[in-house]
């Protein structure tokens, strides 16, 4: 419990120092950080997956918990900062999928992210019970928030 603190705590510094740096943040930095950030939680929903969906891991309630907590203190962090208007284009290491539609729909995009942060606090919640079966049901719902954001602004690999 105590590690997980640490990390939510962090996750927190971590993205408060972004959002004090808003106005100096490069495009390049921003697409760097975004990606940073959904890395840990992609990092993270594979653990949940592992023990929670498939098996290949056994089940530990604390890791469960722990993992769930970061998915929804990143969800909660203000990814939206991450996304300063002209970082739907990176070269080399800061290359991006993002398409520029994303900022021609700020409403739709405010709705997808409104459903991926609500989705990622009920996960966390349901991860508290240790119900398996909730658990499975509130990662699919963060599973379908995630994808309806990359299949509507996200690029497929080339």
């Amino acid at each position: 419990m105590q590690q997980t603190k640490i990390i939510v705590l962090a996750v927190f510094l971590i993205f408060a120092l972004v959002g004090q740096a808003f106005g100096e943040l490069k495009n390049s930095d921003a697409i760097k950080y975004r990606q940073a950030a959904y890395s840990f939680i992609s990092w993270n929903m594979g653990k949940l997956k592992a023990q929670v969906i498939d098996g290949s891991v056994p089940y530990n309630q604390a890791q469960v918990e722990a993992s769930a907590n970061v998915i929804a203190a990143i969800a909660n962090s203000g990814l939206g900062a991450l996304f300063p208007a002209g970082s739907d284009s990176g070269v080399g290491f800061h290359k991006t999928r993002l398409k520029s539609e994303f900022f021609e729909n700020p409403a739709e995009v405010a709705e997808v992210a409104k459903t991926f942060n609500a989705k990622a606090n009920a996960l966390a919640d349901v991860a508290k019970s240790g119900d398996r079966d909730a658990i499975k049901a509130a990662f699919g719902e963060l599973g379908r928030s995630c994808k309806g954001c990359h299949d509507k602004f996200r690029a497929k690999r080339k």
